[in-house]
């Protein structure tokens, strides 16, 4: 097979001619600034974390719920210092409590001793992350293990009603968050979910927001809770057939996408920093460490994906001095191994090269000489998504005085790609796509020289 060569080693803001016209899919210019968010919290937060457990039975008094020193500036405060973009909360959970005061259910926050049934944690926080300059998102959980209504037609009712409290009292809500559970309620019955009045809902509410679900319609479920992206992971899924929940597409299709879906539905990465999701006391000394999420972070937006991080507050309302310290470390080594650009001062060689093939398109090549070698593991390579995710596959050739000392072959790249490898003394570097579905884009590729305690395993 013939090869069309890239050749880059550094080109900040460098693209090459414009993608065919009427290719599809491309993403729509929400996700394109959500895909930039790259990282942000989550925040599983309700009667779980009183009664220690990790799904509630919506059978707990409301009387539980009561988080004295509730503090959602200093969550925002912790997210900031961490380098997160947003926090998403679980507005409602399984169980059924809401953490505003619905008038569309009589298990909220408006029924517990906190601040005497005048509390709205909703409120609290969507204030807080305004101050901050954080977004804000919702999980609203589908399933109601509370609800008298659930398991019948009225129950949808109730869940557009508080679809419209939540949009219409506390937003701009920048994503909102769906999962496909769907167990029994409090009378033994399955709900119906009206998925496509949900959706139409919250499209003439907030035009605006990601909906994240299994399939989508703006994001997607990465098919796992630990954290990773496939490394092969496209931003396209083809979703007919298909439905939120038990009826979700495989495993593997959700983590590595499908190559030539028919929608731009890219992939986020949801893992606790915790083993579970809600706070529990014995978890304090399970907290994971910078070094890991480091690994995590590799793995999701280094792969293309979005990465979102629980970090529950525990039973007085606060985020844990154990978390806060591991996400300021983790902060700190992301500071530190993204500081220096290895490449920015190598000289530039550009050579021109059209091929006609349909499969395999490259049509600008550029190779870029260091002065003198120097020692590098990871290298950054970045596709302008705006104009589709093309590429199939590349070879990272990385060579010293003209001799090959490592070759690194990768399939997608999207829009960031980490790749990191041993430590390796390199005067050249080579990017060459050997195959993409139409005129490959790079639009930047950098170069760093990370701890090696850091290299992905």
């Amino acid at each position: 097979m013939k090869k069309y060569f890239l050749l880059l080693t550094l080109l900040a803001g460098y693209a090459t001619a414009q993608q065919l016209p009427g290719l599809p899919p491309i993403p729509t210019p929400q996700q394109l600034l959500w895909q930039d968010m790259e990282f942000y919290l989550f925040a599983h937060f309700g009667p779980n974390t009183f009664t220690d457990l990790e799904w509630g039975k919506g059978t707990e008094k409301e009387e539980v719920f009561n988080p004295a020193a509730l503090d959602c500036r200093q969550w925002c405060r912790v997210a900031k210092a961490a380098g997160a973009k947003g926090i998403i909360i679980t507005s409602k959970h399984h169980d059924g409590f809401c953490l505003w005061p619905s008038n569309y259910s009589t298990h909220t926050v408006r029924e517990s001793k906190w601040k005497e049934g005048k509390g709205d944690v909703l409120k609290e926080l969507s204030d807080a992350c305004k101050e901050y300059g954080l977004k804000f998102g919702v999980y609203l959980s589908p399933w109601d293990r509370n609800h008298p209504a659930y398991g019948t037609p009225g129950y949808n009712d109730v869940f557009v009603n508080m679809l419209k409290e939540i949009f219409q009292h506390y937003g701009p809500i920048w994503e909102l968050w769906w999962d496909g559970a769907n167990g029994e309620g409090p009378n033994g019955k399955k709900q119906v979910y009206d998925w496509k009045r949900f959706e139409e809902t919250v499209r003439q509410l907030s035009p605006n927001t990601i909906i994240f679900s299994d399939i989508g319609p703006d994001a997607r479920w990465v098919g796992n809770e630990k954290g990773w992206a496939g490394t092969t992971n496209w931003n396209l899924l083809n979703t007919e057939g298909f439905n939120r929940g038990a009826g979700a597409p495989p495993v593997d299709t959700l983590n590595q996408g499908n190559i030539y879906g028919k929608y731009w539905i890219p992939a986020e990465c949801d893992v606790s920093i915790r083993p579970g999701w809600f706070y529990h006391h014995a978890e304090d000394d399970k907290v994971k460490t910078p070094e890991t999420l480091f690994q995590l972070y590799l793995k999701s937006v280094g792969r293309g994906a979005n990465l979102l991080l629980n970090v529950p507050p525990d039973d007085k309302g606060l985020i844990t001095s154990f978390d806060s310290a591991a996400l300021v470390g983790f902060k700190k080594l992301r500071e530190e191994s993204f500081k220096e650009n290895l490449l920015k001062h190598a000289m530039v060689f550009k050579k021109n090269h059209t091929n006609r093939s349909v499969d395999r398109h490259t049509e600008v090549g550029t190779m870029m000489i260091l002065k003198e070698p120097v020692p590098m593991n990871c290298i950054v390579l970045k596709e302008p998504i705006q104009k589709g995710q093309l590429i199939k596959s590349v070879d990272v050739m990385l060579n010293n005085h003209g001799m090959l000392v490592k070759k690194i072959s990768i399939t997608t790249v999207g829009r960031k790609r980490i790749i990191t490898f041993p430590t390796t003394e390199v005067s050249e570097l080579s990017v060459i796509i050997t195959a993409a579905k139409a005129k490959p884009q790079i639009s930047d590729i950098e170069a760093y020289r990370i701890d090696d305690r850091l290299i992905e395993q």
